[in-house]
């Protein structure tokens, strides 16, 4: 055999025991003590919109990439489309898709997602009466396998989904998910909300192992969740904290204010994903306005007040004003003046321009309820420090179960 044969063989042979090698660490990293390793599981089930589901559920895949290697997430259920890469998505498995680097797997992670028809299609006997649950389960199952750790998150309350035959409690039922139930509010609210969906979950069979209590007032944690612990004790019902009400993560940022006006953010695009912490409405003098300013103020002045705009667009390079005016909307269908337009522009202060009246935009503004974005890295960067003091991610992980 000539030297440049046996070098090859050599490789040939290097490389087949470099792949058995690996196939052996592959096989071996899903052992526990011998015995096979197999996909844990979590759903997360809320008593309604708004608790925080998403935020418990982004803290949650932070702790659990802390211990496994392979961490899967999937929304069974997207009543919020979302285009990730062309990819038709629920928009909170897409945020998580793009949090984590999972875009792999985004085809999985919303095998039903309830576009516009949807249901119709699905009543009137277009869409097969079993499909909604076989496309879950398949998705769930090729997720199972690329996984250590899975974690389902429901939407909305645990009736949502019924409307296509398989609401929250059926599918965590299905998967044989345990389900960690996140409530909300004061403690009569959190009693109710609980007690009303608890009771369907346990009619399907499924096993709500905790109910863990987010966006609690701090001063009144303790006391809180004293008396929720005498109720649900009784009951043999676990009952946690989770995060502490905070104006950061519940605020809006500018961007977020943008994508709900689908309209433009002008200016400095370095401020875009700043919180807004107040919204002002500029209906005083310009002097009384500024005076009033506070932390982190998006102020709403009219068109037609150019004083207004050019004494905010002036101010806005001062740093101490800086901090507490965040931007400008500027609302109203009479055109900004030119030269107050020029200064406007020149000062970039971030803006948006809308045709709404006055009176709409702060209404719309004032009533919007602020969903995290990939965009908001303050605030992810806060859950996850937060999460690691906030939750007990080893009684979580016991509670999950192999499948």
């Amino acid at each position: 055999m000539s030297s440049h044969g046996e070098i090859g063989g050599v490789y040939s042979i290097a490389r087949h025991v470099a792949n058995r090698y690996n196939a052996a660490l592959d096989d071996y990293s899903r052992r526990d003590n011998g015995a096979f390793w197999m996909c844990k599981k979590i759903f997360i089930a809320a008593t309604g919109q708004h608790c925080g589901k998403t935020t418990i559920s982004l803290s949650l895949m932070h702790l659990a990439r802390k211990k496994y290697a392979r961490v899967g997430f999937i929304k069974p259920i997207g009543p919020k489309l979302f285009m990730l890469d062309d990819v038709q998505m629920d928009m909170d498995a897409a945020l998580i898709a793009s949090i984590y680097g999972l875009e792999k797997d985004r085809r999985l992670m919303s095998p039903v997602v309830l576009d516009r028809g949807y249901t119709k299609r699905y009543l009137s006997g277009e869409i097969a009466a079993e499909l909604p649950l076989e496309s879950i389960k398949q998705a769930c199952r090729e997720l199972e396998e690329r996984n250590d750790f899975l974690i389902i998150e429901g939407s909305g309350h645990g009736g949502v989904g019924s409307v296509i035959g398989i609401n929250n409690a059926q599918i965590a039922r299905a998967l044989d998910a345990p389900v960690i139930m996140v409530a909300s509010g004061g403690i009569g609210g959190v009693i109710d909300s609980v007690q009303l969906n608890l009771a369907l979950f346990r009619q399907h069979g499924a096993q709500v192992k905790l109910v863990l209590v987010n966006k609690l007032l701090p001063e009144k944690r303790e006391e809180t969740l004293d008396y929720l612990q005498l109720f649900f004790e009784s009951r043999q019902q676990s009952v946690a904290g989770a995060f502490d009400y905070s104006t950061t993560l519940a605020n809006p940022t500018l961007i977020d204010l943008s994508n709900l006006l689908k309209l433009p953010l002008h200016g400095d695009q370095n401020g875009r994903s700043r919180i807004i912490h107040h919204i002002q409405l500029g209906a005083a003098s310009s002097q009384r306005v500024i005076d009033t300013l506070q932390d982190s103020t998006l102020l709403i002045t009219t068109s037609s007040r150019d004083e207004l705009i050019v004494t905010a667009s002036a101010l806005y390079n001062i740093p101490k004003y800086r901090l507490k005016l965040a931007g400008l909307v500027i609302p109203g269908s009479a055109p900004v003046s030119a030269i107050s337009q020029k200064i406007l522009d020149d000062s970039g202060i971030p803006y948006i321009r809308t045709q709404q009246y006055t009176a709409a935009a702060f209404t719309t503004l004032t009533e919007h309820v602020s969903k995290i974005t990939a965009e908001d890295q303050e605030k992810i960067s806060l859950i996850k420090s937060s999460a690691e003091t906030v939750f007990d991610f080893a009684s979580i992980d016991a509670m999950s179960e192999a499948s």
